[in-house]
């Protein structure tokens, strides 16, 4: 054997010995990714939550627009009649969805999952559509 030979084998051993993390640092990274998992799950649950309220919020502020928009171009007259003549809430947001853009066929399709809106009895009133969240609290906006 050749005695430059011998003389690296000890450190060609010792970078061996050494490949991978040791299980103190690959139980510090888990539990580091525990701590920011933990703080921030919840935060991005109420992201959802809140995503999904402004969403119905928007949709919501959409139906009233196109019920200006329904007024204008059937004539106020006109318009009165068909809203009353439409008893149920799919009835009437059939006459609104022509003046809605990119809008789902169905109102159950179009509002997210749980909200509800109420249409006013007489669209002459202008008043705003009702919005409630699925736990059935009036979301005033």
């Amino acid at each position: 054997m050749n005695p430059t030979q011998s003389a690296s084998l000890p450190a060609a051993a010792a970078r061996r010995g050494r490949t991978g993390f040791s299980l103190v640092e690959m139980m510090a990274c888990v539990s580091i990714i525990g701590i920011i998992a933990f703080l921030a799950i919840p935060s991005v649950a109420r992201m959802r939550s809140d995503s999904e309220k402004n969403l119905a919020i928007a949709r919501a502020e959409a139906l009233n627009l196109a019920q200006a928009s329904f007024i204008q171009v059937r004539g106020r007259s006109q318009a009165a009649a068909d809203w009353t003549a439409a008893a149920s809430s799919t009835a009437k947001y059939n006459l609104l969805l022509p003046y809605l853009s990119y809008a789902e066929s169905t109102l159950t399709a179009f509002m997210p999952s749980g909200y509800s809106v109420t249409f006013p009895s007489s669209i002459l009133s202008m008043s705003k559509v009702g919005l409630k969240d699925p736990n059935l609290t009036t979301i005033l906006y």
